[in-house]
């Protein structure tokens, strides 16, 4: 391949057929890159020029019917810039002058003997590389110039003075400048006043120096936008050194660092966050090398390295390491690796310790640019099981208390009762009435002390509940002597009915005891929930935020826990329950957050 490339095809063209065949063998004596064709005439010349393809055509000036010079005014209609050697017996200066004013490309007189030949091959050979130089040159220029101008990246053209002299499409959507506006400036249009010094100096460095220089400044569009810009400035230097011109290729890059900015900010909070989190936190990469680390994870598991050189540890060499402490060691990461072929979260498993304390481990697998990752969390529960074990204990002991209560307190409570009903039959007496009272009060207070021990805030199967028969039902159960219901309640709420029976009882109790004679209680539906009140005397604005608390009355016949319990059943069920004046005057209970049938809403 390298032989037909170096090959020099050169076309003699010469009316003295013998001269032609003794100049075309000594010009291949002289170079054995040569391949000389001849021609005989300008018409063969032309002929032959235009069949195939010659690197160089050396022809004679003296020939019949055209010479050599209208050889060459006819040859640089298809050819230009093909190399053409005249050749000639004809040595006057007048040849001389027409050859070079025609476009000749050398001038060679003939001579005697054979050391012309040594001559006139030097000078194809060199008319020749010259022309492919140039040849080459443009084509190169000609593909940068075809990178510029489809190039993604803008480009920038500066000369040796850092004037502007090129911008291609793209730098100028980038910019907003067309070319013609910016051609004859220098950089500082279009450089913000924060990145000036620093661009300065890659130009000062540009100046004196040979290569690359990236840097990322902020720049001004035409529009007078900020913008940030990646740029990568190349010097362009001559033969000897010295530089020509400098090209930048440049991309707006805002977007990309305003990303690059928040996440390194969002790192940093994360950062800061799993350092001061309570818990023990471990990332680990899908490769299962450490990706972060808390001093909380290395104080659980008593693991003396600084956090910051674990980072890109192995983190089955530290589950080894960690198990050390655990109780089940072999079972400890057997579940790890487990956890981690199953890829699915898994939150508060107990791992027990060596030391006597207890962790909760929850996990959570993290999907990352590069593939799955592990996020482990573990939490010392030690105190936290500790107390949820004392106050079984406690609930235990109050469940025993709430058997004693209903058993051997209740039993001679109904004795007790049953004896003073009798007296009173028997005889008239203030004093076994006010007897009566006191057990009466005794019974309802067991009542509400077995429901605050036993059932606490336990809600059972929820169902829908119709609200206004419910509420008419609750009346019917309950002493109302001479007070009154209003109500045209419409919604159906899903709840534990007993549970919330036990709640609309209580607030029409608390009604009737606190209103007075002939007190009217009105129950009505919220927008989520509903409403009891009344029109009796009211509750204190100062008393509102107490009468929920156990034990709290104003009534001489009341327990103090009717509103204990409204509060324990609306929480039970996620509700809110507040108190406010009614329309009357008197007191408005609302029960909110409630969840209603589908059909109701």
């Amino acid at each position: 391949m390298s032989e037909l490339v170096d090959e020099v095809v050169v076309l003699y063209v010469d009316d003295d057929e013998d001269f032609t065949e003794l100049t075309a063998a000594f010009l291949e004596r002289e170079c054995d890159r040569f391949r000389v064709e001849t021609a005989t005439s300008v018409a063969e010349g032309l002929n032959r020029a235009g069949d195939s393809t010659f690197d160089c055509v050396v022809s004679d000036y003296d020939m019949p019917e055209r010479d050599g010079l209208d050889f060459l005014e006819a040859l640089r209609e298809d050819a230009p810039d093909l190399p053409f050697i005249l050749f000639t017996g004809e040595g006057s200066e007048e040849v001389a002058s027409d050859a070079i004013s025609a476009g000749v490309t050398d001038y060679l007189q003939k001579e005697q003997g054979t050391g012309q030949y040594t001559v006139l091959a030097n000078r194809i050979e060199n008319a020749v590389e010259r022309h492919r130089s140039q040849r080459a040159l443009e084509a190169s220029e000609q593909r940068l110039s075809l990178f510029i101008e489809q190039s993604p990246l803008g480009v920038l053209e500066y000369d040796s003075d850092f004037q502007i002299i090129g911008l291609n499409e793209r730098g100028e959507e980038i910019l907003g400048y067309t070319e013609e506006e910016l051609r004859g400036h220098s950089w500082e249009v279009i450089v913000a006043d924060d990145s000036y010094d620093n661009v300065d100096a890659v130009t000062d460095q540009l100046a004196v120096a040979e290569g690359g220089y990236h840097s990322i400044d902020e720049n001004v569009r035409k529009d007078g936008e900020h913008i940030r810009c990646e740029w990568h400035n190349r010097v362009i230097t001559d033969d000897d050194g010295e530089v020509v011109g400098i090209i930048s290729l440049f991309q707006d890059v805002t977007e990309r660092v305003r990303r690059e900015n928040e996440l390194e900010r969002t790192n940093a909070l994360l950062s800061t966050l799993i350092r001061s989190l309570p818990v023990g936190v471990l990332a680990e990469n899908s490769d299962r090398t450490v990706l972060a680390i808390n001093d909380r994870l290395l104080e659980l598991f008593g693991i003396s390295e600084p956090s910051t050189e674990l980072i890109g540890a192995d983190c089955r060499e530290l589950a080894r390491k960690t198990s050390e402490l655990v109780v089940d060691s072999e079972g400890f990461v057997d579940r790890v690796d487990e956890l981690i072929a199953g890829t699915e979260s898994v939150h508060n498993e107990s791992v027990a310790l060596t030391n006597g304390r207890t962790l909760n481990r929850s996990y959570e697998p993290i999907e990352l640019p590069d593939g799955t990752g592990h996020l482990w969390m573990y939490r010392d529960t030690t105190e936290q099981r500790e107390r949820e074990q004392q106050l079984q204990r406690q609930n235990e002991r109050l469940s025993e208390f709430a058997s004693v209560v209903s058993h051997d307190l209740r039993n001679p409570l109904n004795v007790a009762a049953g004896n003073v009903e009798l007296a009173r039959e028997a005889h008239e007496s203030d004093q076994l009435a006010t007897a009566a009272r006191a057990l009466a009060r005794i019974d309802d207070l067991i009542d509400d002390l077995l429901t605050l021990a036993r059932k606490g805030d336990n809600v059972g199967e929820r169902e829908p509940v119709s609200l206004g028969t419910l509420v008419t039902d609750c009346w019917e159960t309950i002493e109302t002597g001479d007070a009154e219901l209003q109500t045209d309640l419409t919604a159906t709420v899903v709840a534990d009915r007993s549970r919330l029976q036990q709640l609309i009882e209580n607030l029409v109790r608390n009604s009737i005891e606190h209103g007075g004679d002939g007190v009217v209680v009105t129950v009505g539906d919220l927008p989520d929930g509903f409403y009891v009140a009344d029109d009796g005397v009211g509750i204190a604005a100062d008393r509102r935020d107490s009468v929920f608390q156990a034990g709290q009355t104003t009534s001489r016949t009341g327990t103090g826990f009717g509103l204990a319990i409204v509060k324990q059943v609306a929480e039970a069920h996620g509700w809110t329950v507040s108190v406010t004046e009614s329309d009357g005057g008197g007191a408005r209970f609302e029960i909110t957050g409630v969840t209603f049938a589908a059909a109701d809403r």
